[in-house]
């Protein structure tokens, strides 16, 4: 199966999409739920007013998620095989909040199909709230040079 995204374009460096998403109460309850990760200053508003922070704060990892849903359906699509990710968590992320998750091909080495993108989140206010960096394998169907 040779995936669409890949033949619309070849990989070039500084190629780059995004995603924006507003994280909504539903998004914490869900994912706390789904992980198992119910900690207070998650999912208790009481707990997080006497926190440092003064309210509740989303998951650091749901703007990992973003970034997947970039890599996964933007650039550079769907079939990639993850190696190695690594994530930054640079400021705290509110219910409420809007994250624009976006990711920049910063390597590809199409011999051994090696992609290396530069990842980062910023919020509503273009605060920087994650930076990070993905190398994926992409598949074999997905040459862009054919």
């Amino acid at each position: 199966m040779v995936f669409a995204s890949f033949q619309q374009r070849p990989i070039q460096i500084g190629a780059h999409e995004s995603f924006s998403k507003t994280i909504t109460e539903s998004d914490v309850a869900t994912f706390a739920g789904l992980v198992g990760d119910f900690n207070p200053q998650h999912v208790d508003a009481e707990y997080a007013r006497r926190s440092r922070l003064g309210r509740r704060t989303a998951h650091g990892i749901l703007a990992g998620g973003l970034i997947s849903a970039v890599i996964n359906t933007r650039l550079p699509g769907p079939g990639s095989t993850w190696l190695s990710q690594q994530l930054e968590f640079l400021a705290p992320i509110f219910i409420g909040d809007t994250l624009t998750a976006r990711v920049e091909v910063v390597a590809w080495e199409p011999e051994r199909r090696l992609l290396t993108l530069k990842t980062d989140c910023t919020n509503q206010d273009d605060r920087q709230v994650v930076a990070g960096q993905v190398t994926l394998i992409l598949p074999e169907a997905a040459d862009p040079a054919r």
